[in-house]
């Protein structure tokens, strides 16, 4: 059955069309590539080559190729869907060309993958996605890499869909290998969702979360509150089910949004909002309280701090020990008219110069990123076990060190964009030990229940919340709020 044969019977969408044409002008020359493929294609390859963020370099791509709309849509359908993907796409990959993946050259994998996207998971016909595939073979390898380009894309065209997934399932070797092939994360991803799963009791609903994990996020804004109009998201959107300060965009580009509002409207999920409100909304704010976000970069929970702060007339510091992320700081804040400090420290030695200083604290630590795969489907082929190792002996430092910033009676958040266990309940529990009757953990399910517009489906201890992309639509944020009580 032909790419075109697959497509009948069925609407078309931007990306048949953008296929026909495609086709159409690739007879016309042997090496044309059409734009939306060509971004792709150069994104991908930069999130090989550079540890590039698929996120931040897209829309810059398309900007500068002056994509129209459907050209950008194909273009992020492509990027998006190759990369989170590419485990299965490899093992497909690897089967039609009898060979391992890391036996083929770099550049050329990366054509393979993006051709096999179109072929199994997209509309794009046939003849157009294997075409312009050894078009672009030829422009980024050798000849001969262009034929084994050509055979290996033929080879999979051959086969339906379903058909492979039944050899690679086939070629799996353990259960975990399976839901790992199946759903494209690595064994040890799908082993610690699972254990961060457990903690809950929830295992049943691993898959549903791996499978959320390869859905497109929708779009959600934040309203920052004071600074707009209440009703803001009825006339742009859909009111977040949860976040009392959010919306789902309708439609529409959401960077021409915030510069049509000058920045007190901005993408932020809607879990990154909540953890940002349950600090600011545990308890009454007292005039001239004294906040910190430790670790503020790139400030989108800065700027809806200073927007709960200035309303409660509360103090805000943001700290950001990267410059290029500190400016990012610096200009998300911009839009309210509250001063705020923006200093570039080391977070673990902050309480050398400020000790007992703080009310609230955000630390909202660095780590592997596995809570938003929706977003950057990047960071599961990026992260290693190891990474996680290094990354808790900082997050177990900055926590430290926060708690010694927190004045007494202070309330710190700590908040990751990562469930797993070592990041999350384990940093939390060492800290606990250390500090014994010092601190103590406040019932962070109450304080996020409370600020809910509507009731979240939570589970396990409430002195800890973890937030899931399967059960409620947010990246998976793990909040815990502690109190310093000496």
């Amino acid at each position: 059955m032909t790419g075109d044969d697959r497509t009948q019977g069925r609407a078309p969408s931007r990306q048949d069309a953008a296929a026909r044409t495609d086709s159409r002008q690739s007879r016309q020359s042997a090496d044309f590539v059409q734009p939306a493929r060509r971004v792709a294609y150069e994104v991908i390859a930069a999130v090989r080559e550079s540890d590039a963020y698929a996120n931040l370099l897209l829309p810059t791509k398309i900007k500068r190729a002056a994509l129209n709309t459907a050209d950008a849509g194909l273009a992020t359908e492509l990027t998006y869907g190759t990369l989170r993907m590419q485990g299965y796409y490899d093992r497909v990959i690897s089967l039609a060309a009898g060979r391992p993946v890391d036996a083929i050259d770099p550049a050329i994998l990366d054509v393979l993958r993006l051709g096999t996207h179109q072929l199994l998971s997209t509309r794009v016909a046939t003849h157009a996605a294997v075409n312009e595939s050894v078009s672009l073979a030829k422009q980024v390898g050798s000849r001969s890499a262009t034929g084994f380009t050509n055979g290996v894309l033929r080879t999979i065209s051959r086969s339906s869909a379903d058909e492979w997934r039944e050899r690679v399932l086939d070629a799996t070797t353990s259960a975990d290998d399976k839901l790992a092939a199946v759903y494209s994360h690595p064994v040890w991803v799908v082993r610690a969702l699972r254990q961060s799963l457990l903690a809950e009791n929830r295992a049943d609903e691993l898959e549903a979360l791996l499978d959320a994990d390869n859905q497109a996020a929708r779009v959600n804004m934040v309203a920052l509150p004071g600074l707009t109009d209440p009703e803001l998201s009825e006339s742009l959107g859909e009111a977040d089910a949860f976040s009392p300060t959010g919306f789902v965009l309708a439609g529409g580009d959401p960077f021409t949004l915030m510069k049509e509002y000058d920045g007190r409207i901005r993408v932020q999920d809607e879990g990154s909002q909540i953890a940002a409100l349950a600090l600011t909304r545990a308890r009454p704010v007292r005039a001239e309280e004294r906040w910190l976000d430790l670790c503020a970069g790139p400030g989108g929970k800065a700027a809806l701090l200073a927007a709960e702060a200035l309303a409660g007339g509360a103090y805000l510091v943001a700290n950001e020990i990267v410059p290029t992320r500190a400016e990012l700081v610096r200009n998300a804040l911009a839009p309210v008219p509250l001063d705020v400090p923006v200093w570039e420290s080391d977070g673990t030695q902050i309480a050398e110069r400020h000790a007992d200083t703080f009310d609230r604290i955000l630390l909202d630590a660095p780590c592997t990123g596995l809570g938003a795969l929706r977003r950057r489907p990047e960071a599961r082929w990026r992260k290693q076990p190891q990474d996680v190792t290094e990354l808790s002996n900082l997050q177990s430092n900055l926590l430290d060190a926060a708690l010694k910033a927190l004045a007494p009676g202070g309330i710190l958040a700590y908040v990751t964009c990562s469930p797993h266990i070592a990041e999350t309940r384990g940093i939390v529990a060492t800290a606990l030990k250390a500090w014994g009757d010092k601190v103590t953990q406040l019932d962070t399910a109450a304080v996020v229940q409370s600020l809910a517009v509507n009731e979240l489906d939570l589970a396990g201890d409430p002195t800890s919340v973890q937030l899931w992309p399967h059960r409620h639509g947010t990246d998976a944020m793990f909040i815990t709020l502690i109190e310093r009580t000496v």
